[in-house]
């Protein structure tokens, strides 16, 4: 193992490291927001399903990369190819499909009643479920196509014929079929982005003129601080802008991957910027969403509770003084 591989098995093990222990984290939290019977936001719920996604995203795209550079290219026959670039392919399709809805779902709810999506806003928690349920479903039946074009390992000089991925290939007759196939694969995608950057436009024109009717009313506070909703609101243009740009970069690079010869650090490359974006997507919303750090405190605030709770049960007590009073027989 040369000096390259190395480097490859340390960058893409760090980033499966980083990436599901962030996303394990919100995972665990609302799963005890769920089990303890804490008071719930409707977007919890996406974000729950979004943490998911993109924790096994991580796991699916780098985990064979990494078998690869300790020089295990073999390690997956055709089946095992399929499945982990179907997987791969599903995960990030869902990835995708919870930031857009999770972005809609904030816009149609912080919209004014007087807007165009005002019948909206009085059904959207309705649609929730049905519409997340409707992304699964999507995403599992789409990328049933990309079982078809992905084999093994396999070595060719001609680009057009198969486009390695490092541990598979993408077989094509000709360079304008795989391109036919990569536009049809991406056309949800593009759909999503452009959806999203609308929302986050919508949502941060929103707060900046309420923002101005704040500063106009509190004349003598110019700068009031923001409320936990208003920074929970902002989160998600931050969370949007963070995928567009990594979605940008990598679209650029795949591109040009797919009309040149590629060379392996380029999809090496690629397959880092794609789980950039499930990588850091936890710590900005950790670093940005209140809500969040507040249900950390509540629950330690009731783990500290119930602590006390059984202390007291055997006998201790919390008032100075009394300790040795209760223990001693």
């Amino acid at each position: 193992m040369g000096p390259y591989e190395i480097f490859l098995m340390v960058v893409f093990g760090t980033q499966v490291a980083v990436g599901v222990l962030g996303n394990s984290f919100l995972i665990c939290l609302f799963t005890l927001i769920i089990i303890t019977g804490q008071r719930r936001r409707a977007i919890d719920m996406i974000l729950f399903q979004l943490a998911w996604a993109n924790s096994l995203m991580v796991i699916s795209k780098n985990i064979p990369l990494i078998m690869a550079a300790v020089n295990l290219k073999n390690f997956l026959n055709d089946h095992g190819c399929k499945v982990f670039f179907y997987l791969t392919r599903v995960f990030h399709g869902l990835s995708l499909s919870m930031t857009c809805l999770l972005s809609s779902f904030q816009a149609i709810t912080i919209s004014p009643r007087r807007s165009k999506w005002a019948e909206l806003k009085d059904r959207a928690l309705e649609f929730l479920i049905p519409t997340c349920s409707l992304c699964w479903i999507f995403h599992l039946l789409l990328n049933i196509l990309v079982l078809e074009k992905i084999s093994g390992p396999r070595m060719s000089s001609n680009v057009s014929v198969i486009l390695p991925y490092g541990y598979c290939s993408h077989s094509a007759k000709t360079i304008v079929s795989a391109s036919l196939f990569v536009v049809m694969v991406s056309f949800p995608d593009v759909v999503c982005v452009g959806l999203m950057v609308f929302t986050s436009g919508y949502m941060t024109l929103l707060l900046y003129k309420h923002q101005k009717q704040v500063q106009h009313v509190h004349t003598t506070s110019p700068s009031p601080r923001a409320s936990p909703e208003t920074r929970a609101t902002l989160s998600i243009p931050l969370l949007v802008s963070t995928f567009v740009s990594f979605y940008a970069l990598n679209s650029i690079l795949a591109a040009y991957i797919h009309f040149r010869k590629p060379r392996l650090w380029l999809v090496h490359s690629s397959t880092f910027l794609a789980a950039c974006f499930p990588t850091c997507s936890p710590f900005v919303l950790i670093g940005t969403d209140s809500q969040i750090l507040r249900h950390c405190s509540a629950l330690w605030g009731r783990k500290n509770g119930h602590f006390w709770d059984i202390s007291l049960s055997l006998g201790f007590s919390k008032e100075p003084g009394r300790h040795n009073q209760l223990i001693n027989f």
